[in-house]
């Protein structure tokens, strides 16, 4: 049987969503179903059957899931021990001496590892990396027998300067390998041989926390995948963007936290370079939860000091997204002081909104929408009954509106402006904050409801031109199958610039690109190209903050070093330090497997459209306080070069779009929706944004 079907499948908090590209004909399937959230497995089967594909008929499948991430948010991972170096097993609890809330005697903070399981033994390397204390492999195995004892499933070493020299580390993971029941040893230094013992620390206890659960869903959903005839590797999306085999995944579970996110930036990436866009602001909404990204010059940031709640930073790499509580099932509600709050709580799958007819009884932000007209009660997915407009009235009247003194409809409204101020300041934080304009990027919206709150956001932030996909509700599934085969590596290094070993670094770079290669032949996935990419994180000396430059080669000289730290310095805050030297704190390596580029052409069928197009519909939406006839088109009879004025809206399986009034919107060659915000200057011509 011909295997030329590719499967990209994300999971998330409220749908798992999957698009099928055949390369032979170039046809595309997509499929949206409800997230099971017990067994996520459950909804990626589901979407299998939904989108009528067969596992034999597969030549490779990707997979974002959300596992590890709601694992770790909701506590909800594996009994983990730690064994430490004597004197520092409160490290992990003590992190840097910060707090919950910044303001205020309150807040609390449990640590992945209870105090009784995180056991010590004597052993000591210092700051050079010279033994002043050999491991006593007696009391190591005695910690392990104890840990064993007490029920702990999965074990974490984690010594002092073990960066520097893991020697002891190696030693004790093969005492522990003897003893222990099962695979699950995470040892610090082999994840991340990098300085500061409590970031190295928080995430090999992360990795040991969701290791087991990520480890018996993925080969659950390989097992039943095989079982239905699949013949190749699944690969599941990691938090960079890239993708690994389930192997690594198990090993390394700590990498696929935030994938999904980070497949959505991934395909957005994609789509908008297709589309002659290189500097974007993503803006990905969902049942759950909204996240945010900046890509410039076609490439998405990467952040390698990421905060998965307080007290818990991970320092693998991971594309730089922020993420807020606004999601389409987003629970509306007045709080204390008498003020309508927006999320972080969600209705979720089940019961979800309202308007799904599941026994939801909560206020959304999908509910708001669905009174306001923009949304069709009779195109929501994932509803077991046609929803009653009169009982989502009669609710937000009398949990909302009876409070605030309003109506239904002025309920709903305060809603969407509260949650769309919420967005707007996600958006401000990874743009102006980090000294980015809002105005020099174009808006790329996606998500089953980030269309439609896409305008209103861009023109709250004067960001001139919004891009909505062909397919905003599974771009995160497209994602998985554009992203590359990727591994990461870095070594902390510790040395000022001009003391710096050339030699040395050249080695521990030409290593880490050894082994990259070596990872991804081990894997056997197919790829066209290897490329790699070289970064050192630098500072100036005295300074906590650190710089992430790039490297252009291997073999660099100590003056690229400079001129890329001092161009990167001053972008970031515009002066200049000449007296003061500069440090190399670490050096990166990112090896990459190109797969081969998929046609974005087949995501919708698109004939070019002569005349104005024509709407399938009315019906009366809230705008600006008030009602308004509104034309409402299929997003299928768009074609190539169609022209609307708003107000207007566009509808589709998998999303909404809104075009608020006086805005135009053109389709382009690839379905994209190219939005012009009215009353924003939007002359600057695409490929310089």
């Amino acid at each position: 049987m011909s295997q030329t079907k590719l499967v990209g499948v994300d999971v998330g908090g409220t749908f798992t969503d999957l698009v099928v590209v055949d390369e032979a004909t170039g046809l595309v399937r997509v499929a949206k179903v409800p997230t099971t959230v017990a067994n996520q497995a459950g909804g990626v089967q589901g979407a299998l059957a939904d989108a009528a594909v067969g596992a034999a008929e597969v030549g490779v499948i990707v997979h974002g899931t959300t596992t590890a991430t709601n694992a770790l948010l909701e506590r909800k991972g594996a009994r983990i021990g730690l064994i430490t170096t004597r004197g520092f097993r409160d490290v992990l609890e003590l992190g840097r001496r910060t707090r919950p809330t910044p303001y205020g005697l309150k807040g609390t903070f449990e640590p992945l590892i209870p105090r009784d399981l995180r056991l010590e033994v004597d052993e000591r390397v210092d700051a050079e990396g010279l033994v002043v204390t050999p491991l006593a492999t007696g009391q190591m195995r005695e910690a392990v027998l104890r840990l064993r004892g007490q029920g702990v499933e999965a074990l974490v070493i984690h010594f002092m300067h073990s960066y520097l020299n893991d020697a002891h580390e190696r030693q004790a993971r093969e005492i522990a390998a003897t003893l222990w029941p099962n695979a699950y040893i995470t040892v610090g230094s082999e994840l991340l041989p990098e300085y500061r013992e409590f970031e190295r620390g928080t995430t090999a206890a992360i990795n040991g926390f969701v290791q087991p659960v990520i480890d018996r869903y993925l080969r659950t959903l390989a097992g039943e995948l095989a079982r239905q005839g699949y013949r190749r590797e699944l690969l599941i999306m990691q938090g960079n963007g890239g993708t690994m085999s389930v192997d690594l995944a198990a090993r390394h579970a700590v990498s696929t936290l935030m994938s999904g996110p980070a497949a959505g930036v991934k395909a957005a990436a994609y789509t908008a370079l297709a589309a002659g866009h290189r500097n974007i602001i993503t803006c990905d909404m969902g049942g759950t939860s909204f996240d945010v990204g900046v890509i410039r010059d076609g490439r998405p940031a990467l952040t390698a000091d990421k905060e998965m709640g307080y007290g818990l930073p991970v320092r693998v790499p991971m594309i730089d997204i922020h993420t807020i509580g606004a999601g389409g099932g987003s629970i509306a509600r007045v709080n204390s002081a008498g003020i309508l709050q927006v999320g972080p709580e969600s209705a979720g799958a089940d019961p979800g909104s309202i308007c799904y007819g599941r026994g939801g009884e909560e206020p959304t932000i999908t509910d708001a929408n669905l009174l306001l007209g923009r949304l069709n009660p009779a195109g929501l997915l994932g509803v077991d009954q046609t929803a009653r407009l009169d009982h989502i009235r009669e609710i937000f009247d009398k949990k909302i509106g009876a409070h605030l003194g309003l109506g239904p409809d002025e309920v709903a409204s305060a809603i969407v402006r509260v949650a769309n101020d919420k967005m707007a300041g996600a958006i401000r934080l990874v743009s102006l904050q980090r000294g980015h304009d809002p105005r020099d990027f174009v808006l790329f919206a996606f998500g089953g409801a980030g269309p439609l709150h896409a305008v209103a956001l861009a023109r709250e932030l004067a960001i001139p031109r919004v891009l909505v996909p062909a397919r905003p509700g599974i771009t995160s599934a497209l994602g998985c199958l554009v992203a590359d085969v990727r591994h990461d590596f870095v070594k902390t290094i510790n040395q000022g610039v001009l003391r710096l070993d050339l030699a040395e670094a050249h080695r521990i770079l030409a290593a880490q690109v050894d082994e990259g290669r070596r990872m991804l032949a081990s894997e056997g996935v197919e790829v066209e190209t290897v490329t790699v990419q070289h970064e050192a994180d630098m500072q100036f000396v005295g300074q906590t903050h650190v710089l992430t430059v790039p490297v252009e080669r291997t073999d660099f000289a100590r003056e690229d070093l400079m001129r890329a730290f001092e161009a990167a310095y001053w972008e970031r805050f515009e002066v200049e330090l000449r007296e003061m030297r500069a440090q190399v704190v670490s050096l990166r390596t990112a090896v990459i497997g190109r797969r081969r580029p998929v046609s974005l052409q087949g995501l919708i069928t698109l004939e070019p459209t002569v005349g104005g197009a024509a709407p399938a519909a009315r019906r009366h939406a809230w705008f600006d306080g008030q009602w308004q006839d509104t034309p409402v088109y299929r997003r299928e009879q768009l074609g190539v070069g169609a022209e609307l004025v708003g107000p207007a809206i566009v509808e589709q399986l998998d999303s909404t779009t809104v075009i608020e009034p006086g805005d135009r919107v053109r389709v382009d060659a690839l379905g994209n929706l190219e939005i012009t915000v009215h009353g924003l200057d939007a002359a600057t011509p695409p490929e310089t944004r």
